[in-house]
């Protein structure tokens, strides 16, 4: 008599405890680090608040849209199938907010609280400074310097390598070496759209004739195609290195085993965070960043460019003490684990006009952008290698010349999760940016 009535109250509790466990693992799920009731608790109101008119025009109205699906979109790619091996998440926050903008998604009160955000108020620029002033104080200054000194032929002989590539490959498919040359090469490595696309456009209506804004709607797609397959590239190269060891140095430049305790730095990630020194660095963030635009006005070079050679100098001569250095770093590191995927999501709804790129998309367009960045990755690969640096890494802030700015740089290294490059990626996007603009500038008015 026990028995069957023992195995009846078994058959009849196990279901409700099984609903019971997987309510509570769904309950647990968290969405970042955020639990799920409360992340669709958030996603309603934001939602709710711009679909109704009522979402604030302003800085936090602006991070309520891109933090939220920042947050989501970010760890959606980071799961799905194939895309988690590519990038998912940057390439997810970078293109499906552009595809949602194109097909008419978001309304008047999202873009206008994310245009105040990103471009009024350049949130953009205030991200980038932190990620460049605030990983490169808290480098190690010999790791700086040598960096700096051995990168500079992988970027030379990756830019070369791209400009032959792309050219035969564009004559394969019927484009002229002009075009080639001068609307998909240059546009890919001109080192972003506000400082290559934007001069490009007005160097080139100067010299063509026409209006900027027309030169702009055929350089950008070229931009945009190559930093996508420069950040596919980059989660490709994340993935050899998980298999190949000797050539991948986690997020280290240099290779040479007899300085390896010279680029290894520890950091003191258990102690306390001082919150004072906290807020100096993001002051002294703020003070490099105004300083670059001063050196601007004085020597002609952008200022992003001279914000980081301000800050690779004070950082050489030790002008700064380690503690407001320490500050710094702490408020990078902030902002590298809390705020890349949610500006990415800006950046797509803001900076990628997808109507662009698919009014010139064409196999044959694509392959020439495919040769561009591929072509640059790899003599990055092997130059670097010949040169004790760490292939990976190498090829990696080598691709970054193909991206769309600082920008760009934090979508390239986020998928290969290296955000600890972004000071050689930045020199590599700026300064070699800011050559190709002037030379092809000089070529144009040659060959016009």
């Amino acid at each position: 008599m026990n028995a069957p009535y023992k195995q009846s109250v078994e058959s009849n509790t196990r279901p409700s405890s099984g609903i019971k466990s997987r309510l509570n693992s769904i309950l647990a799920y968290e969405i970042g680090v955020i639990p799920l009731p409360i992340f669709i608790g958030i996603a309603v109101i934001v939602f709710l608040s711009a679909h109704l008119g009522f979402l604030p025009k302003n800085m936090i109205g602006g991070l309520a849209v891109i933090m939220t699906m920042g947050v989501f979109f970010g760890q959606l790619g980071q799961r799905l199938p194939l895309l988690k091996e590519i990038g998912g998440g940057a390439i997810l926050c970078l293109m499906l907010p552009s595809v949602l903008v194109f097909y008419g998604f978001f309304g008047a009160p999202t873009i206008d609280a994310t245009k105040m955000l990103m471009k009024d108020a350049n949130f953009l620029y205030f991200v980038i400074a932190s990620l460049v002033v605030g990983s490169i104080l808290g480098m190690s200054r010999f790791t700086l310097i040598q960096g700096m000194l051995r990168m500079f032929i992988p970027l030379a002989a990756g830019t070369l390598a791209a400009v032959v590539a792309g050219m035969l490959v564009g004559q394969l498919f019927g484009y002229t070496i002009h075009h080639t040359f001068f609307f998909i090469i240059v546009p890919i490595l001109g080192g972003g759209i506000g400082e290559g696309i934007l001069p490009l456009s007005l160097a080139y209506s100067a010299i063509l004739g026409g209006t900027p804004d027309q030169y702009v709607a055929q350089l950008v797609p070229a931009a945009v195609v190559g930093n996508i397959i420069a950040i596919i590239c980059s989660g490709v190269l994340a993935r050899i290195a998980l298999k190949r060891p000797s050539i991948n140095g986690e997020g280290t430049l240099i290779r040479a085993k007899e300085e390896n305790d010279k680029f290894k730095v520890k950091e003191d990630d258990n102690g306390p965070v001082d919150f004072r020194l906290m807020g100096a660095g993001v002051l002294l963030i703020c003070a490099f960043f105004v300083f670059g635009g001063l050196l601007e006005k004085v020597v002609g070079i952008p200022g992003p460019v001279m914000m980081i050679l301000a800050a690779v100098v004070f950082k050489y001569v030790r002008a700064l003490p380690d503690r407001l250095e320490k500050g710094c770093h702490t408020f990078y590191k902030l902002v590298s684990s809390a705020f890349i995927w949610p500006v990415m999501i800006g950046l797509g709804m803001l900076y990628v006009p997808l109507d662009s790129v698919v009014k010139v998309f064409s196999i044959g367009y694509v392959m020439v952008c495919l040769a561009v960045v591929v072509a640059m990755t790899a003599a990055g690969f092997l130059v670097g290698n010949l040169m004790k640096m760490f292939p990976i890494e190498s090829a990696i802030v080598t691709c970054c010349h193909s991206g769309l700015g600082g920008t760009g740089d934090v979508a390239i290294l986020s998928a290969a999760n290296r955000m600890q490059l972004m000071p050689f990626a930045q020199i590599s996007t700026r300064i070699g940016g800011a050559a190709t603009v002037i030379g092809s500038t000089i070529l144009l008015k040659i060959f016009a």
